[in-house]
């Protein structure tokens, strides 16, 4: 069973009381523990079974306006008074540095909704086996499928987060995720593909036979795949795919990559960057949301955001050191996005697949090609062609490329969209972008 909130908070108190005593002028600490539990199978054969109980403490200390964070996973009486003035010591020889400051007291958490973010329930081991068993039964099903690997892991997690102005919080939570690889072959070709689950609550995570299936009928589809020329084409992303362009977004708008001059939207605040029908929004209040928290890791308030309204870039994700830098306040996105997603579309999903005559559709990308500075984009990957809505034939060994200032504009997204991840996003056309073949 994880810490409770009362001996973390005990163990903060202590902290920033004897911190103070030691002359800090301000103090923030993060107290955690994580326990976690994973059965890993392979071949309808167990494989691993481990479980890890972690704790941490998260120090920073300021002395005027230095800085210092040190960190631990040792929680004793002993250890905290080591940790403590090691890190006074530490922040007294630091170079001053006028943004260093705790967040505005203004701007920290006071509303906490139940955001419903921790199950009870827990699983045994031998239930975990039988949902692996059951899952790689499903998938073995298949008569292509010879190689199957899956795994279940259950977390439960509680921490808090306080510092030296009055800010007290925390709150437990649950993770239970499953997955399974299947591999396929015929012919003397073999591909491999997955598909997996996440939740906060178990109830919520999708059946194995589902998990198991649907990974055998990913990877049987793309048996035999052919080779392309090269050319300019458009590219439709499936959802697995499409709700990365979404990270391209958050880590281009970032506060610390703003004030340091690196991204490619480093200048584009209030201007337009998608098409007017594309909407962003980050959401940390939805219910057993991935993403979801009241506040970030500073403890400001998290509130809902509009990143982008009708293709507009409103917001940067800003964080208190950065925002200072920026003239900007803290818009609680210390930690980054919480549930970021692309508003649905008006376009179905085979209505996407008929836009063009012919296009790509992209259910793999392999590397990750992106140059944060330009907007530069270029990956390996694999997917299908696409004929008048139908599927035609595997491909892979292709390289897709383009620049993220243009793909951005050349966005059209379908009305799939689906609450499964902390980054959702409908399956997305992507207009005209350069394929290389063979």
């Amino acid at each position: 069973m994880v810490k409770d909130q009362e001996y973390l908070k005990e163990k903060a108190f202590y902290c920033i009381d004897y911190a103070k005593k030691k002359n800090a002028t301000d103090v923030q600490i993060i107290l955690g523990n994580s326990i976690s539990e994973t059965v890993n199978f392979r071949n309808k054969n167990l494989n691993e079974s481990e479980r890890s109980d972690s704790l941490s403490i998260n120090l920073t200390v300021y002395i005027g306006k230095k800085k210092s964070t040190i960190s631990s996973s040792d929680l004793s009486k002993e250890n905290l008074v080591t940790l403590i003035e090691r890190c006074i010591d530490t922040t007294k020889i630091t170079p001053e540095d006028e943004f260093n400051s705790l967040p505005d007291n203004n701007l920290l958490a006071k509303d906490f909704k139940e955001l419903d973010l921790y199950d009870h329930t827990h699983l045994s081991n031998d239930k975990k086996i039988d949902f692996l068993k059951e899952t790689e039964d499903a998938a073995l099903n298949d008569d292509k499928i010879n190689n199957t690997e899956s795994s279940f892991t259950e977390t439960k997690s509680n921490f808090i987060l306080a510092n030296s102005n009055g800010f007290l919080n925390g709150y437990k939570s649950s993770l239970f995720s499953a997955s399974c690889v299947a591999v396929a072959a015929i012919n003397g070709g073999m591909e491999r593909d997955y598909e997996y689950t996440r939740k906060r609550h178990l109830i919520d995570i999708k059946k194995p036979k589902e998990i198991g299936s649907v990974a055998a009928k990913k990877a049987s589809q793309k048996i035999n795949p052919r080779k392309i020329g090269s050319e300019k084409i458009s590219l439709i992303f499936d959802k697995r795919i499409s709700r990365g362009v979404l990270g391209t977004l958050a880590s281009s708008i970032v506060a610390s990559s703003i004030a340091r001059g690196t991204s490619f939207l480093k200048d584009k605040l209030n201007q337009e960057i998608f098409s007017k029908e594309i909407n962003v929004i980050d959401k940390p209040d939805i219910l057993k949301g991935l993403g979801s928290t009241p506040f970030d890791s500073e403890g400001v308030q998290s509130k809902e955001l509009k990143i982008i309204e009708n293709g507009i870039l409103k917001n940067y994700l800003i964080d208190t050191y950065n925002g200072k830098k920026l003239n900007l306040k803290s818009n609680g996105r210390s930690a980054g996005t919480t549930n970021i997603y692309f508003e649905k579309g008006k376009t179905s999903y085979e209505e996407l697949l008929k836009i063009h005559p012919k296009a790509l559709y992209i259910t793999e990308t392999i590397g990750h090609g992106l140059n944060l500075v330009t907007g530069d984009y270029s990956v390996g990957a694999s997917g299908f062609l696409v004929e008048n809505g139908e599927f035609k034939y595997p491909i892979s060994e292709i390289t897709i490329a383009g620049n993220f200032n243009d793909i951005f504009k050349n966005i059209t997204l379908s009305d799939d969209l689906k609450f499964d991840y902390a980054a959702n996003s409908p399956t997305m056309l992507i207009e005209g972008m350069v394929v290389a073949g063979k």
